[in-house]
């Protein structure tokens, strides 16, 4: 299990989509489908600032300090800030804002507006949830490897936010899988971090 099969766990439940279909009108399905578009490009960015330069990543490190919110996935959405939401989304995406959140409304048939207010609820557990693995990780003293048996991810299954995502999920051993997929799955953006964090 990796930072974005996490993310994508917690996050995608019955109850989580369903605590941003209670604050958006929208129904669960296009709900679900927008995160499962959205998570997976947001880390893409997130990973992109972090490794650009140590300063990105320490940036990123400050940020994330400031989201450590320990209540389950479905609470933090629930109750999310939109207007940090929004800022969070403006720093992971810089200039691509308006680009992301029009591919994204071709991509689901919601419009830009919809998918800002999307984005803005789902950003500070998204940050909540990276803060997180990012600690299990520095605690570690290593990055949390996807296919370690006992990674300090899969520590994190049990917890309020990830909640139990281990119940026999298979995982790819392939050497080649696992050298593509390491900026995709959060592994070089955790890299990042513990290197940034270091650093201080």
């Amino acid at each position: 299990m990796n930072l974005l099969q996490l993310l994508l766990g917690a996050m995608t439940t019955q109850s989580s989509v369903g605590s941003v279909s209670g604050k958006t009108g929208l129904s669960n399905k296009q709900i679900q489908k927008l995160m499962m578009l959205a998570i997976p490009l947001l880390l893409k960015y997130m990973t992109g600032n972090a490794t650009s330069s140590g300063s990105g990543a320490l940036s990123l490190l400050g940020a994330l300090s400031q989201h450590t919110n320990k209540k389950d996935m479905a609470q933090q959405l629930n109750d999310a800030d939109e207007d940090d939401g929004e800022k969070i989304i403006g720093h992971i995406l810089g200039n691509n804002e308006k680009k992301v959140e029009h591919d994204l409304a071709a991509q689901t048939g919601l419009n830009e507006a919809q998918i800002k207010q999307v984005l803005s609820i789902m950003a500070p557990a998204l940050m909540s949830g990276v803060s997180e693995a990012a600690t299990a990780s520095a605690a570690s003293g290593k990055p949390a490897a996807a296919a370690a048996p006992a990674s300090p991810l899969e520590a994190l299954a049990g917890s309020g936010i990830f909640g139990a995502l281990f119940g026999g999920g298979k995982k790819n051993d392939s050497a080649n899988q696992k050298e593509n997929d390491g900026a995709a799955d959060g592994t070089a953006l955790l890299q990042a971090l513990l290197k940034a964090g270091n650093k201080k």
